[in-house]
């Protein structure tokens, strides 16, 4: 049964079961590496502390690839890390002085994030029980959460080569268990997996602060980095989307490692050759087209975006809506409900019009 949704206010005025309209919902193309393109999705957070609506609202208006929603306004527990290390098999963890560290057993902080998780998919479960179609869940990659994990006696997990080989085991098999989860909850779903990954290019450039702020943890070597993360994408037994919303993300890492798809930011992109070459190999663009802040362009202002950047790559404006999708940018979590909504309903509009052109 679901336990009761937290207090909230987030999409309340318009979301509820009786009066949300839901789009219509149309097929995405198949790609050579199974993510569906021409679409629209979300990257993951949202604002408020309300799931159900949340979740409600994610399926109105992202129909086509919509996503479990995470809500980090909830507290510790619903924060990235903190959400992601509840997925930890054996590696318990626990709040100590504002930051996560693994811990000898299972606490109070444990608890609280298993219970949102519950209720996450809980609310999942009630709504998308005849769903069918692609359905996407987040969890931060296994480099970004040793960067961000501290061990019991001081400093980040990453300093320690085997605690993070550790981490990435016990983060594989709680992956594969999530994944497992969410098909039996939404037998029609086809899952997809996104890992979040913002820290691995500080991982990769030796600029992980140490513990006291003063140094730098050393550079993980950039094949070091691939094979920890491939250990996650072979694992999770679906397709999996990168998501890096740092400048200098390296795309052919996330191809090479085996992802589907990478999900960046628009205003990050430097490198049209490196994601040009991505692209020509079949991953899939997950465009962050979106501003989620400050005033929202049209889904035509959008649309035209994105058209234009590809012409700029090189290829074919007719295999445009077979190798990009389209979400808000990062960053909607601070955004207002209304702003969250008319951003996620641009891109939607914005998607379709690549297909129509």
């Amino acid at each position: 049964m679901s336990r009761p949704d937290p207090s909230g206010t987030p999409f309340a005025a318009d979301a509820g079961a009786a009066g949300l309209v839901l789009a219509e919902a149309t097929p995405a193309p198949v790609t050579p590496r199974g993510v569906p393109a021409g679409v629209a999705t979300g990257i993951g957070s949202l604002p408020g502390t309300a799931i159900t609506e949340a979740v409600a609202t994610v399926f109105g208006e992202l129909p086509d690839f919509p996503h479990l929603p995470e809500l980090p306004a909830r507290g510790p527990g619903a924060d990235m890390i903190g959400r992601t290390a509840g997925l930890l098999v054996e590696i318990p963890v626990e709040l100590y002085a504002g930051r996560w560290r693994t811990a000898a057993h299972a606490g109070r902080d444990a608890r609280r994030t298993a219970d949102l998780w519950e209720r996450d998919l809980d609310a999942l479960t009630d709504h998308a029980t005849a769903f069918a179609g692609p359905l996407k869940v987040q969890a931060a990659g296994g480099w970004t959460l040793a960067a961000s994990l501290e061990l019991p006696i001081g400093g980040r997990m990453l300093r320690d080569p085997g605690a993070v080989r550790d981490l990435t085991a016990s983060l594989a098999e709680g992956i594969a268990a999530h994944v497992a989860e969410v098909r039996a909850r939404v037998p029609g779903a086809e899952v997809f997996l996104q890992l979040d990954e913002p820290s691995l290019p500080a991982v990769l450039a030796g600029a992980v602060p140490t513990e006291s702020g003063y140094g730098r943890l050393r550079a993980v070597a950039a094949e070091q980095v691939r094979d920890g993360l491939a250990r996650l994408v072979d694992a999770a037994g679906v397709p999996v989307i990168v998501h890096c919303c740092a400048p200098d993300a390296p795309l052919r890492l996330f191809r090479d490692a085996g992802a589907g798809a990478v999900a960046i930011d628009l205003d990050l992109v430097t490198d049209l050759d490196e994601l040009g070459e991505i692209l020509d190999g079949g991953t899939v663009l997950i465009a962050g087209a979106v501003p989620t802040s400050g005033r929202t362009p049209s889904s035509t202002e959008v649309a035209a975006r994105v058209r234009t950047l590809w012409k700029r790559i090189g290829f074919s404006i007719n295999d445009l809506p077979e190798r990009v999708s389209i979400a808000p940018c990062c960053g909607l979590a601070g955004a207002s409900p209304s702003a969250a909504r008319t951003a996620m309903t641009t891109a939607r509009e914005a998607a379709r019009r690549l297909t129509d052109a």
